[in-house]
This record gives C-alpha cells, sequence and structure tokens, in this order.
C-alpha cells in the first residue's frame, strides 16, 4: 500500500479552532464597536501589494524587505512566450511594447536583458545567414544562452503577501483620493499580515493585526492623545490587566532637530564601537537609532549613556511633545516616557508611542505607533499628516488567555482555562434538543430556529438519541441546557428545560422558554 502523506500546517503558521475563535470575534468585534465610538470606519485592503509599495514605505534596506516577505511575480499579464527559434523575433517586438506600455516592469533589470537578448538574436541571425543553414560550432550554445536571457525577464509586476497594512491603507487614500473627504479621515482594518521570520512565542509567519490610521487634516496634538485614549480604552473594555504605555517624541526631519541628533548619536557610538555587537555595528552607519532598540543585555549600560533625543528637540517639536502629555492628562491616560523608543525611518516623526503587557515573555509588545506625516507624500500623494498603529493580535489573544489562566489558578479552577478568557462569559448558553419520538422532530426543529433567532446556539442531534446518550453528548458538546422534547411534552405543550450544571429541571409552556432563558441570563452568569 503507498505511503498516504501526511499534510500539515506550514512551519509559522497554526489553525485557530473552537472554543478559541469565539474569544477572536469578541476581541474583535470590541475593536469595532470602540473604533466606531471614536468615528472610525473599516478599510478592507488586499492581501497582496505591488512590492515596491512596501518597499517605499517599510523601507528597502530593512530585513522585512529584504529577507521576511513573501514575494512573486504576478505572471496575469503573460507575454505568449516562442515555441521555438524561428518565434523568436515576435517575442522580442512583443517584450519592446510590454516594456514601453508598462504592461510588464520597465526596469533597469528588464531593460539590461532586454538588450542582452536583443544583441544576442541580432548575432544568431547573423550567424546563421552567413552559414547557409548549416549550424556553425557553438550555435546551440548561443540558442540556450538566449532563452536563458528570455526566462530571466520579468514579465509581470513583482508583488508580495503585505507585511503591514499602513502603507495599503494609504496607497487608498491616495488611489480613491480621500484628501477631497472631509478631513481628517479616520480608518481602521482587522486581518492577517505575513512576514517569514523566525516563529516564536506570539509571532507567526502568518500573523493578524487590528490597526487604525487618522489620515489628512493637521497634526494637532490631540489627535495624538486622542488614537492613545481609544486604544486604552479598547484594552480596558478587554479588562486586559497590567498594561504599560511608553510615549515619546522623535522629532522630525529639520536640519537642527532630529537630523542633528542621530550625527551625535552617530558620534558617541563611533567612541563605543568596540563594546557593541555586530548588528549595533552596522547600524552606526546605516541607522543609529536602531541600536537604541537593541535587546542585548551587555548593551544596556552602553545605550544608557549615549545622548537622548528629548535634549535635542526643537523648540517646535518640544512643545508638539509637551502639548501631547498634557492632553493625555486631560483623558486621564497614564503613561510612561521612553527616550529609546524610536521609528527608523525619515517619515517618522513626533509622537512615537509603543503598549506591552504581561504574558509575552521579553518580547512583550502588544501595540506600536506613531505620526508619519511624510509617508503618503512619499507613496506619491499629497503632503498629508497621518498617525496611527497596529496591535498584534496575536499577542493580544496570548495576553488574555495568560491573564485568564492566572485567575483560574488564584481560583483553583485551572482546567480548560486556556482557551478562554473573561469575555468567553458574555456567550449566551449552549441548549442541546433532546427529541425523542418520531413525532417530536418537527417540534425539534422549531423550538430550534426560534432560540437561533432569539440569539442561542442550538444542537439539535440529526437522529433520535436515547435519553442518556442524549444527555452524555449535550455534556461532552459543553451545553449547559438540555431541552427535553418526548412525547408527553408535545402532546401536552409543557417543555422541560434541564439545567445541565446542576441537574435542576422546570416545566414551562413554549412560550414562555425564551424569556425564561433571558431571565436566568439576568441573575445568573449563564
Amino acid at each position: 500500500m503507498a505511503n498516504k502523506s501526511k499534510f500539515q500546517a506550514i512551519k509559522g503558521t497554526r489553525d485557530l479552532l473552537p472554543p478559541e475563535t469565539a474569544l477572536w470575534n469578541q476581541v474583535e468585534q470590541t475593536a469595532r464597536e470602540v473604533f466606531a465610538t471614536f468615528h472610525f470606519g473599516e478599510i478592507r485592503p488586499p492581501i497582496f501589494e505591488s512590492t515596491e509599495l512596501f518597499a517605499r514605505a517599510v523601507g528597502g534596506d530593512t530585513d522585512i524587505i529584504g529577507k521576511e516577505m513573501y514575494t512573486f511575480i504576478d505572471r496575469s499579464e503573460k507575454i505568449q512566450e516562442p515555441p521555438n527559434l524561428a518565434a523568436f523575433d515576435r517575442f522580442i517586438e512583443d517584450v519592446r511594447k510590454a516594456l514601453e506600455s508598462g504592461t510588464i516592469p520597465n526596469t533597469t533589470g528588464n531593460q539590461l536583458l532586454f538588450e542582452r537578448m536583443e544583441d544576442k538574436w541580432r548575432e544568431m541571425e547573423s550567424l546563421r545567414s552567413s552559414t547557409e543553414s548549416q549550424p556553425i560550432e557553438g550555435f546551440y550554445e548561443n540558442v540556450h544562452q538566449l532563452f536563458l536571457l528570455k526566462d530571466s525577464l520579468q514579465l509581470g509586476t513583482e508583488i508580495s503577501l503585505r507585511p503591514e497594512a499602513t502603507a495599503s491603507v494609504c496607497r487608498a487614500y491616495i488611489e480613491h483620493s480621500m484628501q477631497q473627504l472631509p478631513q481628517p479621515v479616520k480608518l481602521y482594518y482587522i486581518g492577517p499580515m505575513f512576514r517569514r521570520e523566525r516563529p516564536q512565542k506570539g509571532r507567526y509567519r502568518q500573523f493578524y493585526q487590528i490597526g487604525a490610521e487618522v489620515l489628512g487634516g493637521q497634526d494637532a496634538p490631540a489627535i495624538d492623545a486622542e488614537v492613545i485614549e481609544m486604544l486604552m480604552t479598547f484594552f480596558d473594555k478587554l479588562n486586559l490587566k497590567g498594561l504599560e504605555l511608553d510615549i515619546n517624541s522623535i522629532g522630525h526631519n529639520a536640519p537642527n532637530c532630529r537630523p542633528a541628533y542621530v550625527e551625535k548619536l552617530r558620534e558617541a557610538l563611533v567612541q563605543v564601537k568596540d563594546k557593541l555587537g555586530a548588528d549595533s555595528q552596522r547600524r552606526i552607519d546605516t541607522n543609529p537609532l536602531r541600536v537604541l532598540d537593541s535587546k542585548l543585555d551587555f548593551e544596556q549600560p552602553i545605550i544608557a549613556t549615549l545622548p537622548k533625543i528629548a535634549d535635542h528637540l526643537c523648540d517646535e517639536c518640544k512643545r508638539h511633545y509637551e502639548a501631547v502629555k498634557t492632553q493625555l492628562q486631560l483623558r486621564g491616560v497614564f503613561y510612561r516616557e521612553n527616550w529609546r523608543l524610536v521609528r527608523g525611518l525619515d517619515y517618522y516623526m513626533r509622537t512615537t508611542f509603543e503598549i506591552t503587557a504581561k504574558g509575552l515573555g521579553s518580547q512583550n509588545a502588544v501595540c506600536g505607533g506613531g505620526r508619519y506625516d511624510g509617508l503618503v507624500e512619499l507613496l506619491g500623494g499629497p503632503p498629508t499628516k497621518g498617525i496611527g498603529f497596529a496591535i498584534g493580535e496575536d499577542r493580544l489573544i496570548l495576553s488574555l488567555q495568560e491573564q485568564a489562566r492566572e485567575a483560574a489558578v488564584a481560583q483553583g479552577t485551572a482546567t480548560g482555562a486556556t482557551n478562554h478568557s473573561p469575555l468567553t462569559a458574555k456567550q449566551p448558553p449552549l441548549i442541546f434538543i433532546a427529541w425523542m419520538g418520531h413525532n417530536t422532530y418537527a417540534t425539534a426543529v422549531r423550538a430550534a430556529k426560534d432560540l437561533r433567532n432569539a440569539g442561542f446556539p442550538v444542537e439539535v442531534p440529526p437522529t433520535e438519541l436515547k435519553f442518556g446518550k442524549a444527555l452524555g453528548q449535550a455534556d461532552k458538546l459543553g451545553a449547559q441546557f438540555a431541552l427535553i422534547l418526548g412525547e408527553n411534552e408535545v402532546s401536552e405543550g409543557m417543555w422541560t428545560l434541564k439545567n445541565l450544571s446542576d441537574g435542576a429541571q422546570v416545566k414551562l409552556p413554549e412560550p414562555e422558554l425564551i424569556d425564561h432563558l433571558r431571565n436566568l441570563g439576568s441573575t445568573q452568569r449563564l
């Protein structure tokens, strides 16, 4: 017998299963409800975009672009490839037109390959005509080289699965002329992102983010503070404990502000270069601000002595930062200042923030955000103010589960705590309809329909079960109630509702069933 393949989820991905998905749904619904109260609307950008979009937005020399994106060539605009050498002249002409029209990428690489391919074709045509159809030595090697050049052409747009969503939202803002709408435009998104990085606790190659962006209008400090206030309101609604909000200002790209600080930082780093790790040594030249992100233990005492950006902000950025802090205090948002909280790209400016949570180990950031007033312009749009954040939903869920586990241990009920949080208690109870007798099935179906319309989850066995087996199945499914419908219950119009947690039973007329269940919900935790 042939061996059967054992298919498993790709490394760095996983299946989200019930009952855990109920927690995910409630987290996302809470986000939608909270964000709507701050007048944000949902946007759903594509899963993949032009690679160039992310290269501009995230930075072409970052690890995300260089190592972590899932990138491929979109061959939807495929040119008819030559079946043989005789058709190659037509292929060359098609490529020429496609490059000129932009149907295929008119990149430097494609231009060079096309020129080499065209030269090789001319050379072969000349050789072939001069030998009176008798192939000369090396002719077929030249044919091989010609087809290799053809295969190296990028005959389609390079696209990537999105590693983040801010670039997509900004692209949509430009493409749909949202600058003509009342400003600012407030948008949020929920969905999967993709990065080919080393999987670890709370990090996956397909991961999920909840994020929001405010585009257009002013860069008033009140906007920054309100975005942070919305975030903290969301976490408060989730009853997430142990949060810490870090804020900082990284100034802006004027000569008397961040660039001047970066040079002072670089000079200080050069003095201690021999004491730093390889990554930090490299970043002295490429991006000194990234050294401040280092998590290496031996580098921490060195970093503590480096110049602080707060001491080198221009007057305008200092006023903006002080105003943001005042606005946060006005809203009752507690924070701590973290001078090491930076962003490495030029379009990031002024306010930057990060939120950490318990239960995530050393990689404990659950949300990051900041102001990026130059990004829309960098992507080809008009000068546009912008600020936003992204929540790592995988990490958020993990923190909620860890919090629930700790609470369960404290109460002595640790069993089953892994997949539950305080949020799951809000779910209506599952009702199992135990019907017995062929004539009761239609009543069971009608009862299930009414209960479901009232918002209760219901399980109806498709075939008749004996009473004991029905209750056993209800218990396995985690039902809290069994609605018992036998011949007598149906004929008398008095239905039996059994509480499976304590065995208590009550008989009641059909019209009173839903109200009874709702009353139970108002007096006890269902």
